[in-house]
């Protein structure tokens, strides 16, 4: 899943070198946070935050097929290399 997840991104940003993603499993739900540039977070997130969707959507119908559940999670780097503030949060 985490894979799928930053294959997607790196096709979405202009810096595909600054996108990382860190999975944390939990009891009943995978936790994927996308980290880019922050110039880059609004291509990841869309208008109207569409395209974020279409990646929860995908990764969620992904996870389906394999009993799971799949939480995404969309984070901008700051230059201190801490992860910024969260762009967008969605728990399914």
């Amino acid at each position: 899943m985490k894979e799928l997840v930053e294959y997607m991104a790196k096709a979405l940003v202009d810096k595909p070198e600054q996108v990382m993603v860190k999975e944390t499993v939990g009891e009943t739900v995978t936790l994927l946070e996308i980290t880019t540039a922050p110039d880059d977070v609004g291509k990841v997130i869309g208008r109207e935050g569409r395209i974020a969707n279409s990646i929860r959507a995908i990764t969620n119908a992904a996870a389906a097929k394999q009993n799971k559940r799949v939480s995404v999670e969309i984070l901008s780097d700051d230059k201190g290399g801490n992860h910024g503030g969260k762009a967008e949060q969605q728990f399914s």
